[in-house]
């Protein structure tokens, strides 16, 4: 199904911190929108799927044109997300989460809703999905992911475990940005108080002489 703009603004995001978080490892995949294709008979003509966003722990880290089970060792994701619509919804809580839960396997599982900001989780436990409880800010806790998963600011986001937000390489260049800003400010407003400070001097040495020792 073609995604809508929030669609694809949620995806590449999730994916964007994600990567980013873990831009040092190389033991995982992290994808959205890619069709897994997971037919006990290693056909590709049929039994697929295309989740919004997964992940896949403990695989080499490299691109990929679609997610293939039987050329991964038999991997499936360890974490999905969908991304809800008015045409997906009922799919996404439904067959989907039947199909994560006995087929897939996938020990955490959670959607979002960008429009109306419904938050759900579930998490792989004997073989069927519990429902996630909320932290006090609203989060759900990913054990596979070792974070916290949130709305902040309309979007679904990541959090560490000490409640700090999971930037994009786009929010750290402009908070380093905006530290160096900071930095020029004060560095500005420090050398007008020594302009300052000298002037004063200036003109009491020139009232009442050198300063006394």
């Amino acid at each position: 199904m073609k995604a809508t703009d929030l669609h694809r603004l949620q995806m590449t995001l999730l994916i964007a911190c994600l990567e980013w978080l873990w831009r040092e490892r190389n033991d995982f995949y992290a994808s959205g929108n890619l069709t897994i294709y997971y037919s006990p008979r290693q056909r590709k003509s049929e039994k697929f799927r295309g989740p919004d966003f997964f992940v896949v722990l403990g695989v080499e880290r490299f691109p990929r044109q679609s997610w293939v089970v039987w050329e991964e060792d038999g991997k499936y994701p360890n974490v999905i997300v969908e991304i809800l619509s008015p045409k997906t919804a009922a799919t996404d809580r439904g067959l989907k989460k039947q199909l994560y839960q006995d087929v897939f396997r996938t020990p955490d599982y959670f959607w979002f809703d960008p429009n109306s900001l419904e938050f759900q989780g579930f998490h792989l436990v004997d073989g069927e999905y519990e429902q996630l409880h909320p932290n006090q800010q609203g989060w759900l806790w990913s054990k596979q992911l070792g974070l916290y998963l949130g709305i902040y600011e309309s979007k679904l986001r990541f959090f560490n475990a000490q409640g700090q937000l999971i930037p994009i390489p786009q929010e750290v260049a402009e908070q380093e940005q905006q530290q160096r800003v900071q930095a020029e400010q004060q560095l500005t407003q420090a050398e007008q108080q020594l302009t300052e400070m000298e002037s004063l001097l200036s003109r009491y040495r020139e009232r009442f002489g050198e300063l006394p020792e």
